[in-house]
């Protein structure tokens, strides 16, 4: 959103403009869906004298034969970009406009049928993971016989005063994992910890969002910043077993501050955890296992099969401005 006094220092565009960003993630087309302002990292294109379809030039700027020209001619060694006058210096196929047209349809019919495909696959890659958290929860809210309400500082021991941040400035470059709130953030030259520990988030809107997992093992040697807390259990299916418990609850009764939302270690602590045997844990985290393994091995399908078919665009978008499709449609 932008107020009133920014509308006059930005650029105003209408919906149906027809956009391409310069910068960052440069070349890529966007028509317009409504009105507003854009900064300076996009470029305002517009069809000379009718000669050119939109939606023709939306997909023919989004193939890979005009973005290896991006690819090419774009500036800059940390950030690169593009000007106004690389772009127009770009070579593009120009068909007449009914074939233009004529083009535009087939792939408008082509990368819907992907996108429904996309969409479904999408789906049953988010039902295998809700199935999964559905499972951990029916685990966990049945309590078995012989679980104990505890608390997480009660069966586990702390060990956040060994952690030692690095700003990204000293790191040396090495092969240790150099772990932060959402896992390996970096790999540096020595290691304070080796054995393996449960890591839990600190800080980071993921506490609430959940968008990946809070609680993850690290093993052999790595380093550790102030942003994971760090727990050592007695045994490592007890370890298991709670590292899937803190995933599958909400955090948010011990979560303070909504815009950086943080877990401090008296928080940490505080958790109310099942205590449970090491004999329990390790039955327990079997079957979580081997469920989680399965559901692994088909949302490594869904996945393949969504890089498969965005592929699929890029091969149909190739052919189209290489003439190929435009041959194979008037035949």
């Amino acid at each position: 959103k932008i107020i009133p006094e920014g509308i006059k220092r930005s650029r105003f565009v209408n919906k149906g403009d027809f956009l391409l960003s310069n910068s960052m993630s440069f070349g890529r087309p966007y028509i317009m869906g409504t009105t507003g302002c854009i900064h300076d990292g996009w470029l305002v294109l517009s069809p000379k004298d009718k000669q050119v379809d939109q939606d023709f030039l939306y997909y023919l700027l989004g193939s890979p034969f005009v973005y290896q020209q991006f690819d090419s001619l774009a500036a800059g060694s940390t950030v690169r970009n593009l000007n106004i006058d690389l772009v127009c210096s770009v070579k593009i196929p120009l068909l007449p406009l009914e074939e233009q047209k004529r083009l535009v349809a087939v792939l408008d019919q082509a990368f819907a049928e992907i996108d429904k495909a996309r969409s479904l696959t999408e789906k049953n890659l988010k039902n295998t993971r809700e199935l999964f958290e559905r499972y951990l929860q029916q685990i966990f809210s049945q309590r078995g016989e012989g679980w104990v309400d505890s608390t997480l500082a009660d069966i586990a021991e702390n060990l956040d005063s060994k952690r030692i941040p690095i700003t990204k400035k000293d790191r040396v470059e090495g092969q240790h994992p150099y772990y932060g709130a959402s896992g390996i953030v970096d790999y540096v030259n020595d290691y304070i910890f080796d054995e393996e520990l449960l890591l839990v988030s600190e800080d980071g809107a993921n506490l609430l969002a959940r968008t990946y997992p809070i609680a993850f093992t690290a093993t052999g040697k790595y380093w550790v910043n102030n942003h994971a807390h760090v727990l050592r259990f007695k045994d490592s299916f007890i370890q298991k077993f709670m590292e899937y418990y803190l995933n599958s609850i909400s955090l948010e009764p011990y979560v303070s501050g909504m815009a950086q939302p943080k877990l401090n270690q008296k928080a940490l602590n505080s958790i109310s955890v099942p205590s449970v045997d090491s004999v329990t844990a390790k039955e327990i985290v079997g079957s979580i296992s081997a469920l989680e393994d399965e559901l692994n091995q088909i949302q490594r399908i869904y996945k393949a099969k969504l890089d498969r078919l965005d592929e699929l665009k890029k091969s149909l978008l190739q052919k189209a401005f290489s003439g190929e499709l435009t041959k194979r449609c008037n035949e």
